[in-house]
């Protein structure tokens, strides 16, 4: 006896896995996404890069923070942590990396002093994800799985807020918070994932102490999640046509631009370098006594 239903031979379609590095990385440029996350083995990439280093430090030491009792979250602390999360990769040399220490703890020590460090962090470095129609917002015919790591998930009043640091030369505004792809994704994943509401989003500039804060609507996330399934579409296209034995360079083509200079995967790639000149790997470090870092 045959089983009952439809089999039209059509296997129903793989739903599209996408992150915000991915969604970012391809519409900067398709090129250094083929190279990130395409190409295997994987292009020959720069060493690391100072900023990058000071950033993760931070981030790191806040995530330790934060895992302690809220009594225990003080300034001395947090400047602590820094010193035990240290490591000296992309400096100049040692004096260089010492000066940028001492920088990154009276920025952790700021922070805790200005910040209320009292929430209640349900996420620290938390990954979130969630089945999402690009075209609704809702969980309806999905067509990709959105998630991520949100460096900070609170729970205030019921609700769940996303926390995303910056260590950045720029403050960041509201406009900014509003616009970030990211923390919009993380605002639905978390949502989804922790089963608590999630609309407000915030920037926290641990150098200057600003707090960008953005209240989401069903429409504004909407909007972020309509915009990333069109560009997680381009890439499945681009991706299929190289898998398919397409022109890699059609299908992923280079966007040189100034930010050429610091790219992971310039030295694999020709249209990066004659776009700008290279950097050195500390470079993009705010010199010491300005209020950011690169």
């Amino acid at each position: 006896m045959s089983q009952l239903g439809f089999d039209f031979g059509v296997e129903p379609r793989r739903l599209t896995k996408v992150t915000p590095a991915r969604l970012a990385t391809f519409a900067d440029c398709p090129r250094r996404y083929r190279m990130a996350y395409v190409d295997r083995p994987t292009p020959q990439r720069t060493g690391a890069w100072a900023h990058s280093t000071l950033g993760a430090v931070v981030h790191n030491a806040l995530r330790a923070l934060f895992e302690l009792p809220a009594e225990r979250r003080t300034s001395e602390r947090g400047a602590a942590l820094v010193t035990e999360q240290w490591n000296d990769a992309g400096f100049l040399d040692g004096l260089q990396a010492i000066r940028y220490r001492a920088l990154a703890r009276e920025w952790v020590a700021n922070y805790v002093d200005r910040a209320d460090v009292s929430a209640r962090a349900v996420g620290l470095e938390r990954w979130v994800s969630a089945s999402v129609s690009g075209s609704t917002g809702g969980r309806e015919n999905p067509t990709m799985i959105v998630e991520g790591r949100a460096d900070r998930i609170d729970e205030r009043d019921g609700e769940l807020v996303i926390v995303d640091y910056k260590t950045g030369r720029r403050t960041p505004d509201a406009d900014e918070a509003r616009d970030a792809r990211a923390l919009a994704m993380y605002a639905v994943a978390a949502e989804r994932t922790l089963r608590a509401p999630c609309r407000r989003v915030e920037l926290h500039h641990v150098p200057s102490g600003t707090v960008a804060v953005a209240e989401h609507t069903t429409e504004s996330l909407r909007d972020h999640l309509s915009r990333a399934e069109t560009i997680a579409e381009c890439a499945r296209e681009a991706t299929e046509t190289v898998e398919s034995g397409g022109d890699a360079d059609e299908a992923f083509p280079a966007r040189p631009a100034a930010r050429c200079a610091s790219c992971d995967f310039r030295p694999s790639c020709v249209d990066g370098q004659a776009a700008s000149a290279s950097l050195r790997s500390w470079d993009l470090l705010t010199p010491l006594g300005e209020d950011g870092a690169g």
